[in-house]
Formats: structure tokens, sequence, C-alpha cells
């Protein structure tokens, strides 16, 4: 089809929601920002296609291409807008078929950003591989995610921030690191327009096993949020800012996108001072460090057998993907942080937020939420 450029709408969340009922993607286009210079984007529309959203066929948009200035451009490929500062970088193939002037366009990133290019690449890359694996062995028909089903999940979400179903009804909620996705269908089906973010290709699973429009799906990096600022009622980060190479700075970016009078809401992992904890953090100094594929099959073969049994002899009868997926969990990703609820809460004050506490606790972390003061 013949590319088209469309401008992003300036819509109410009313509106929004209206909108992209009609056509997903360009909906997104009022939430979205380049991540390098904040500017709103321009859409290429290259190829749609077809998906089902409760049951009715929806026109998405498959193929485009998202335009900046200062030379940024970002593809959507699969119906995903891949908005990682290095994603012109990770689908170049893509892009060199849609785009006729790719190698100039690259070449003057490169000239002007190479410093920042080179930066983002190492950051991202083990990261990127680690949690891509580890979802890839997720099964949405058979596996709980975090030993919770569905009822379950949508419970600790509404009690990890504070909310109940009514009151998500139309909310604008930032899923900073939605991992499977399955959390973001369940928030959309109360009314909710929720936008989940991945850094990895896993985004892929959870756009494509959605079946809520209100759940909508992008690749990006809680370091450099391509979204708008101030601009979310709730922006929950459960257990990704542990995974970043600074917790507080990515906690002190990733709050700037909650609006005047919206809350954050993050989940972390607490010390702790007991053996098995501190052998697992010593043999965590190796594994991470090893091939994501080799290290598959060392938690598979190795690992799985006596955590299985134990597993087996306390009376549980786990599947064995869920095990793997929680040992790939602790000892692949490359970061891995602490943090005492004393220290977290004072980054909530130093960013203005009231009403900050803890509300659940468990024996790996704990979740903690506050609310943004209004300027003036």
């Amino acid at each position: 089809m013949e590319a088209t450029i469309w401008n992003a709408p300036d819509m109410n969340l009313s509106d929004m929601y209206n909108y992209y009922l009609r056509i997903m993607t360009k909906d997104l286009l009022p939430l979205l920002r380049c991540p390098v210079t904040g500017i709103p984007l321009k859409l290429q529309v290259i190829a749609t296609g077809k998906k089902i959203y409760r049951n009715q066929e929806t026109e998405i948009i498959t193929k485009a291409i998202l335009y900046a200035e200062e030379h940024w451009f970002y593809p959507v490929v699969d119906g995903i807008p891949r908005l990682l500062v290095e994603s012109f970088i990770d689908h170049s193939s893509f892009l060199k078929t849609h785009l006729p002037d790719f190698t100039q366009r690259c070449q003057a990133l490169h000239l002007k950003y190479n410093d920042l290019l080179l930066h983002v690449t190492k950051k991202n890359k083990r990261t990127k591989r680690s949690f891509e694996h580890e979802w890839s062995l997720f099964n949405y028909e058979q596996d709980n995610t975090w030993n919770a089903n569905e009822k379950q999940m949508m419970e600790r979400f509404l009690k990890e921030t504070g909310e109940n179903k009514g009151s998500l009804s139309s909310k604008l909620i930032f899923d900073a690191g939605c991992g499977n996705g399955i959390l973001d269908r369940l928030i959309a089906a109360q009314g909710a327009i929720i936008l989940g973010m991945d850094l990895s290709n896993s985004i892929e699973n959870a756009f494509h096993n959605n079946t809520e429009p209100g759940a909508l799906f992008i690749q990006g990096d809680i370091q450099y949020p391509p979204v708008n600022n101030r601009y979310f009622d709730i922006v929950h980060c459960s257990g990704v800012l542990i995974h970043t190479n600074n917790t507080e700075l990515s906690f002190s970016i990733i709050e700037s996108c909650v609006k005047e009078n919206g809350k954050l809401s993050v989940w972390l992992y607490h010390p702790r001072k007991d053996w098995i904890h501190n052998m697992i953090l010593m043999v965590r100094k190796f594994t991470s460090k090893l091939p994501v594929l080799f290290q598959y099959y060392l938690y598979k073969l190795i690992f799985l057998p006596p955590l299985y049994l134990i597993k087996w002899f306390k009376g549980q009868k786990p599947r064995q993907r869920e095990l793997l997926i929680a040992l790939m969990d602790q000892f692949s990703p490359e970061f891995r942080w602490e943090h005492e609820p004393e220290e977290v809460k004072s980054w909530f004050h130093k960013k203005n937020y009231t009403g900050i506490g803890v509300t659940t606790r468990d024996l790996f972390g704990y979740n903690m939420t506050g609310i943004k003061k209004q300027e003036g």
C-alpha cells in the first residue's frame, strides 16, 4: 500500500479509547515520544493487517516507520513500535527494505550520537538476550506467572498499587517492564488503557497473545522512556528497576512519566541475610556472565532436577517450565540489585512524592507507592 504520514492527534482519554478501537497503532501516537529528543513522532504506514480483540477483527498497522527530528527514526515491526535508541541497528534488515536512504540516515546518527549508541548497545545487550530467552519458555495456555494464576495476579496488582477494579476504569497506565503481558490484558479488561513496554523481543509474545484493545505494547528502555512526559495516572514498574545498571537512576527517569497527582508503584528486591541467598548471589557472579543458551542448559540439566525434587517433597507440583523461568530470572540477568525500603523512600521524597509507603512485602522483596505532588 502507499505510505501515508500521520501526525499525533490531540485528544483526551475518552477520545483516545474510541480512536484506537477503529485502528490500532495510530492511537499510540499521542502517548509516544522520541526516546532521545522527547519530541512527538510522525508515522509512515507501510502495511496493515488484522488482529482479533474481544472476538472482533480489528485493522492494525503491522509495518511502519516513526520519524523524529534530529535524524531519529524507529521501525514498527509485526505491529509493535520498536522505540529503543538502538532499534535502527536491531532492525536494519527491515529498514533497508523500506528506506532507500537508510545508509545515509545511519551514518548521520552514528556521526552525531556515536557515544550514546555505543553506551545503550553495551548496556542493553545481555539484558535483552536474558529476558527474551526467559519469557520464550513461558506457555500462555498452561503456565502461571510467578506462582500466581490470573485472578491472583490481578489481586496482587490491586494490593500493590492500592487500587480496586472500579478505580482502574478510564485510567491511563504505564507498565514499565511488562514481561509476558498477561497483567496488562487483565487490567485493560477493567476499562483502563495500559501501555506495556519491555526491553527485549519478548514484547512480541505479549502483543500476539493479547486480546484486549485497551492493552497496547511497545519495545523500549526505561532509562530512555519513549512516552509523553508527566502523562500517566499510574506508572507501575515491577521487578525491573533492579535489573538495570543503576536502580536510582532508572527510578528518577521513569517517575517523570507520572502526571501530577498520579501514582508511582515500584517493586524491588530487599537484602536478605541467610546462607542460601548469599550462595545464590555468589553463583550469580559466575552464571550471569555465561552465554544465555549455555545458561539455559546448565539450569535445565544441573539446577532444575534438585529444585524440582525439593518442591515435590514439599508437596508442590511445579511445572518444569515455570521453574526454569524462575532460575533464569534468578541467575541470568547481568544486573540484580537489592535496596532497603528506607533508601527507596528517600528517592520518592527527592522527587516530591507524598503518601509514600510499602504496600506489599514477601520473602524476596516489596512494593512501594507514592503520589506525585502538584507543582505550585
